[in-house]
């Protein structure tokens, strides 16, 4: 059994699987991926649930992508779900597009459907959605929210989410400042229940620089990290202690068995955190309930996450 699995692999699938005890059925798509965590939560739910398939990483380039999904069909699988740096890529490699993924533009979970074509979905904001409540016992429709790195994938969908929650304000970060600015135009009308006035005071986009951050931060309760900052050895935390403060809770989606640079900055002026084990936890769940069409087994799949993060340590 392969570790990563390769688009060279894909183009002689029946070669590269032949040890696999199991046939392979899913996989994560992603550049890098061999970090993922994905198949250890997926692999315990197939089993658990009788269906006789395999979880696998699969290490795609950006110029491999599509060449990739084009390919998935025909050699089994079932779907996939993709990763940094092919989310929105990926929507564009799709036959059909659920409306929630259209509208946030991105694509992080692919259902290959009768016939061969491809659906695309995606779990990463209402994934969120259910890791906030589950860390902080809050309802992120109440919140005032900073996203960073709201310029990526990830970032774009999450922002989204929070206006489609109606999240009391949403405050936009990114190093590209007009992604920002026309990822804010964008969330003005898509509030639920209030007049386009109120959409506007509610979204605003702020320069990446200290002291424009630092006033941000007090009127806001929950700040995502949406970046890979803190993914890498030796990264900085992309908020730095000292304009932060105890009153604000932080949610960093980077996963990982220690704790984030964010969370650690977070922890010294005694602010609430958590990383992205649980948005990774919730947004597999929700695309196992899209593949299979029946409810997750979510605590078995939390349990398995947590001894792949014990493993890794």
């Amino acid at each position: 059994m392969k570790a990563v699995y390769t688009l060279a692999d894909l183009r002689d699938w029946a070669r590269a699987t032949e040890g696999e005890p199991l046939s392979v059925r899913l996989a994560v798509v992603g550049d890098p991926v061999a970090h993922s965590a994905s198949p250890a939560m997926h692999n315990a739910a197939l089993e658990h649930c009788g269906i006789a398939a395999r979880y696998v990483r699969l290490h795609l380039r950006a110029e491999e992508l599509r060449e990739g999904l084009s390919m998935i069909a025909g050699v089994g699988f079932v779907g996939v779900n993709c990763t940094i740096p092919h989310k929105a890529a990926a929507l564009l490699a799709m036959d059909r597009v659920d409306e929630h993924a259209k509208r946030v533009g991105v694509v992080n979970t692919v259902m290959v459907e009768p016939g061969g074509t491809l659906a695309g979905f995606n779990t990463d904001g209402p994934g969120l959605v259910r890791a906030v409540d589950a860390e902080f016992g809050a309802r992120l429709g109440d919140l005032r929210v900073m996203v960073l790195g709201a310029g990526g994938g990830a970032g774009r969908a999450i922002a989204i989410e929070c206006a489609l929650e109606g999240c009391r304000r949403v405050v936009l970060v990114n190093r590209t400042a007009e992604k920002a600015r026309d990822l804010a135009g964008e969330l003005s009308g898509l509030w639920r229940g209030t007049g386009a006035p109120a959409h506007r005071a509610r979204v605003s986009a702020v320069e990446w620089e200290r002291e424009a951050l630092g006033r941000e931060l007090r009127e806001v309760d929950l700040v995502i990290n949406c970046t890979s900052l803190g993914m890498g050895a030796g990264d900085s935390s992309p908020l730095p202690a000292a304009i932060l403060h105890s009153g604000l809770i932080l949610y960093d989606t980077i996963y990982t068995a220690s704790r984030t640079q964010l969370m650690l900055a977070g922890d010294a002026v005694g602010a609430r955190s958590a990383n992205g084990f649980s948005m990774l936890l919730y947004q597999g769940a929700l695309a196992f309930e899209i593949w299979f069409g029946r409810p997750a087994p979510v605590e078995l799949m939390r349990e398995a996450l947590k001894v792949q993060a014990r493993a890794s340590r």
